[in-house]
């Protein structure tokens, strides 16, 4: 098992690591199952666009404005 002192990372090093984590995970997709619960939110977000209710914003922009609010 490997240990990480997360303390004494940079920024950097603690995206690569997650980066890594990320491309480990996704490697074997198939073998996680989405909980049930995933594909009622995908329906019912999908209703909502399709029902003018929700708009679809571009991720930069999404991003901004989850910044702005954190701010």
């Amino acid at each position: 098992m490997i240990t990480i002192d997360m303390q004494r990372m940079s920024r950097e090093e603690k995206l690569k690591v997650m980066h890594a984590l990320w491309e480990d995970l996704a490697r074997d997709e198939d073998a996680i199952e989405s909980p049930a619960w995933h594909g009622d939110a995908l329906r019912e977000t999908e209703e909502r666009v399709r029902s003018g209710s929700e708009k679809v914003r571009d991720w930069d922009e999404a991003k901004a404005e989850l910044r702005r609010r954190a701010g």
